[in-house]
Parts: C-alpha cells; sequence; structure tokens
C-alpha cells in the first residue's frame, strides 16, 4: 500500500477536511515534506528538517509562519539565529531571508500567505 501511495498524486487537504498534524515520534526520521494544501491565497506545508540537514538561505515575498511540532532547528535570520523545538511557533515577514537547519529530525508546520498574483516560489538569497 505504501508503494501505490508513493506513486500516486500527492493529496491535498479539502476544506472542512481534517488533518493530523500530530508528532511522529519514532516514525519521524523515515519521514518526508509534504504539502497539506495550497490555494491562491496560501500554503501550508508539513516540513521535515532531518539532523544535520540545512535548508540554505532564502525568502518568499508573504509572510511565514513556523511552528514547530517535535524537535529542535535553528532558523538563521539576518539579525539573530533562533533555535526552535516542540511546540514554538515564530512569525516572518515577507521577504525575510532565512535558513533552517535540523538540530535533532523535525517536523514542523509552515505557512506561506502569498501576496497578490504572486506564486510563493522560495528564491535564493
Amino acid at each position: 500500500m505504501q508503494r501505490e501511495m508513493t506513486a500516486m498524486a500527492m493529496h491535498h487537504a479539502s476544506p472542512g477536511e481534517v488533518f493530523a498534524l500530530a508528532p511522529l515520534g519514532s516514525n519521524l526520521k523515515d519521514a518526508r515534506t509534504t504539502a497539506i494544501v495550497k490555494s491562491e491565497a496560501f500554503e501550508v506545508v508539513r516540513l521535515v528538517v532531518h539532523a544535520g540537514v540545512e535548508i540554505k538561505t532564502h525568502r518568499v515575498d508573504g509572510p511565514i509562519t513556523l511552528h514547530c511540532l517535535e524537535g529542535r532547528a535553528r532558523l538563521g535570520l539576518p539579525e539573530a539565529t533562533l533555535e526552535l523545538s516542540g511546540g514554538q511557533w515564530v512569525y516572518l515577514e515577507g521577504g525575510v531571508p532565512h535558513s533552517i537547519q535540523g538540530i535533532e529530525d523535525t517536523l514542523m508546520l509552515l505557512t506561506i500567505i502569498f501576496p497578490s498574483g504572486d506564486s510563493g516560489r522560495p528564491r535564493e538569497r
């Protein structure tokens, strides 16, 4: 069944659909980043950053939020470096360059708000 799910198109949540965001525990080591929903206005992603992995500095035009569900990660910002751990949340204005590095295997909920008419794609710094 798992192999069949991988070959199929990724499922996005529908309006009113309940989506489980519970910590993955021991399954986190094998988890992958997945999009939960994407509309013209926003995108929500279950972001997995494994220990030692770095998402290089980039920015998006719209505001973002990162809610760390479990694990620990370092968020690199122009003026500071923040450490996020399970239960913590941070908001960034649009256009702020940032990087993310997994200290431990980490699960986050990423929300990106798209400015009108923008695809919201990350851009290299």
